[in-house]
């Protein structure tokens, strides 16, 4: 398997060989379970879907359920898909991934989805300076986004110009974050850097290539 998926515990720091301090993100990883192998002959293209983390049988709609029992498994919170593995898999409907399928020291892609941080100014959203000393009597203009187009021509404002708006709560993915240690008994993973998301939201970990 390339991959596996994951929950954001939190962060925390842990010393090297030589001492050094090293800033890692604690990582939930699996035990996932194989609920559907999908192949060219069906579906189109090979994939294998894993599921993970528990969820009551009553929160389950009956055709999820079904998808569920097929594999012989409880009923999962999240599902992904994984098209990058060996071809000698052998993977079945109902088996179990685990944290051994990444080694210390290899490198991996996590993607998450960042934290939600609701309508922002331009300042926050985009970095915008403000008025800066705040002297010409702008008095309530601090973090004012300023002129946003001209009159005349082209008497309208372009697409895509920077202006307050939603921020965060987006997909997105880190590259190269080395596993600084497994810990296998306890299903973590201890990756180097920061990842994606609030702590307890779902990640995708993906070998590097």
């Amino acid at each position: 398997m390339s991959g596996i998926i994951g929950k954001k515990i939190g962060m925390t720091s842990i010393y090297d060989a030589a001492g050094k301090n090293i800033p890692v993100t604690v990582i939930e990883a699996g035990p996932c379970v194989v609920t559907q192998i999908r192949t060219k002959e069906v579906d189109g293209y090979e994939a294998v879907q894993l599921a993970f983390d528990e969820k009551k049988e009553k929160h389950t709609t009956k055709a999820l359920k079904g998808h569920f029992d097929k594999a012989g498994t409880t009923p999962k919170k999240i599902m992904a898909e994984f098209t990058r593995f060996d071809a000698d898999h052998n993977k079945s409907y109902g088996d179990l991934v685990s944290v051994d399928v990444f080694t210390e020291g290899e490198f991996i892609d996590v993607v998450g989805t960042t934290k939600g941080k609701g309508f922002q100014g331009v300042v926050k959203r985009h970095g915008f300076a403000g008025v800066g000393e705040a002297t010409h009597g702008q008095h309530n203009r601090l973090r004012a986004p300023g002129s946003v187009g001209a009159s005349s021509y082209p008497s309208r404002v372009f697409k895509g110009i920077r202006m307050a708006g939603r921020m965060g709560g987006v997909r997105r993915k880190v590259i190269n974050l080395q596993i600084i240690r497994l810990i296998a008994e306890k299903n973590l993973i201890l990756v180097k850097g920061a990842v994606p998301g609030a702590n307890g939201s779902y990640l995708i970990l993906e070998r590097w290539s």
